[in-house]
């Protein structure tokens, strides 16, 4: 599988958008809605750590370790896998639980049968006793099922269906958690955004309510959705987001837009925005989440960014294949030699290869801004703090729906040097081979810095002689897109 098509970016927006969405949501939620932009500041009902996820995608993250490894979603030994998850997350990491997935797991401990018989059937008897089973505690962790089988919608459908029903046996939450599934899958591999595209595998009967709810939901005001803890509300909630901040020019910071609106929906803030995360993180892509929020967001099982990104391209390939990326322990190269050469205009920035990696403490830096696929033990770096080792999602091939949001990405390079640099931090930045995208962040960096494009150009070929100091990603990043 090459390691940056477009698609892949996307597959790995999925988790990564959904758990930034949860972060963010998490200090206002059943509090005042944030007045200007809402924050990871933490705190709220766990209370979190400033950028640490919640229960929303705690649980997303029990079915991706499973969905990961391969399995299809909707076979028993899938099912068992997810249930088992769902029972030792709730006896061991779980920092907050909706009140109807307590009582089915609590109760199906008791049962007899296979895992995920022992749910399903205390799911099942809740609804019965109750009739009130349609919490958006199914909707919010079915996004990875999405990218479980890309080439399969009815594949798709059944998974989602299937993991919604072991917590939550109303047909509105198998049908809401099928519609955001099929959403994903669309919006990852065709690259649009359609919550209608999966009508024809919801409930028949419920169809033509389900398309009006939708309609109702298409550019309306988030906050409109009032009680958005009910599956319907939250998706109309989390899809009025999306659409009343499109502005339909495929810009990156549409993802950002649309997660301050679903916090701004208030009530179950880092929900609506965990369910809206997963679907601009499959539209936008890995490559358009910001940095700052890149590195602050954390959780349970101790997982980082990377980890999000690891599990949700094993998953959109198929399951993990060894010694391959995204699971590969390390993508280093002894054949490719180190450089960690001092930029022209601010020598406290390296610029190196991916074998520079292995030399942080001999550079004497304290941040490394990596701009290659990595394996599981590069990053962090030996050293390193996580917050202080990035990666940037940006490819060398010189068609532009490679990297579709180039000059958003050197934008967000840049910036984070200079934050490193305000921090007094000395700084690695490396590619694979430091021909092509390293100068071209470095030259980005220094007109950022107020360096006239040519005397920038000039000086980093000067200081790199064997660049590739053509094609788009260098015109970019001279003169922006």
């Amino acid at each position: 599988m090459p390691i940056r098509p477009i698609a892949v970016d996307r597959a790995a927006g999925v988790l990564l958008g959904e758990a930034c969405g949860d972060a963010l949501g998490v200090p206002y939620e059943m509090a005042s809605p944030p007045v200007g932009e809402a924050v990871m500041k933490g705190g709220g009902l766990g209370p979190y750590d400033p950028g640490e996820w919640s229960d929303d995608t705690q649980m997303t993250l029990c079915v991706a370790r499973v969905a990961a490894t391969g399995l299809d979603l909707a076979s028993p030994e899938a099912l068992d896998e997810v249930a088992e998850a769902f029972s030792a997350w709730l006896a061991g990491g779980a920092t907050d639980v909706g009140t109807q997935t307590r009582a089915v797991l609590t109760s199906a401990a008791s049962l007899p049968g296979r895992p995920h018989e022992r749910l399903t059937a205390a799911s099942r008897a809740l609804h019965a006793r109750t009739g009130v089973t349609a919490g958006n505690g199914a909707l919010m962790r079915t996004s990875v099922v999405g990218i479980s089988a890309v080439r399969d919608r009815v594949a798709t459908a059944r998974a989602a269906r299937a993991v919604a029903e072991l917590t939550h046996a109303d047909p509105l939450a198998g049908d809401s958690s099928v519609l955001w599934s099929e959403a994903i899958r669309v919006a990852v591999t065709e690259g649009r955004l359609d919550l209608a595209a999966g009508l024809d595998l919801v409930s028949p009967e419920l169809a033509g309510r389900w398309g009006d709810l939708i309609e109702e939901a298409t550019g309306a005001e988030p906050s409109a959705f009032v009680n958005n803890g009910f599956t319907v509300t939250a998706l109309q909630a989390a899809w009025a987001a999306i659409t009343s901040t499109d502005r339909g020019d495929g810009s990156a910071m549409h993802l950002q837009r649309g997660l301050q609106a679903a916090v701004r929906a208030g009530h179950d803030t880092d929900t609506v925005a965990a369910i809206a995360g997963s679907l601009l993180g499959a539209r936008y892509g890995a490559s358009a989440v910001p940095t700052q929020w890149r590195r602050m967001v954390h959780g349970w099982p101790g997982y980082r960014a990377h980890d999000l990104v690891e599990l949700a391209v094993s998953t959109y390939a198929g399951g993990r294949t060894p010694g391959q990326w995204p699971s590969i322990a390390s993508m280093t190269d002894e054949d490719i030699p180190a450089l960690g050469l001092p930029h022209p205009i601010d020598p406290d920035i390296l610029l190196g290869t991916i074998s520079d990696l292995g030399r942080v403490k001999e550079l004497d830096v304290q941040a490394v801004v990596s701009l290659c696929a990595l394996g599981l033990d590069d990053i962090p770096a030996e050293g390193m703090t996580s917050r202080d080792h990035i990666e940037f999602w940006i490819s060398e091939d010189d068609v532009a729906e490679s990297n579709p949001h180039l000059d958003f990405v050197l934008d967000d390079v840049s910036s984070a040097l200079r934050q490193f640099r305000a921090e007094g931090k000395r700084v690695l930045v490396h590619c694979r081979t430091g021909t092509q995208r390293t100068p071209a962040v470095a030259l980005r960096y220094a007109v950022d810095l107020g360096v006239a494009p040519e005397l920038a150009e000039r000086s980093i070929r000067s200081a790199m002689p064997a660049i590739r100091s053509e094609g788009r990603l260098w015109e970019v990043a001279a003169h922006g897109a």
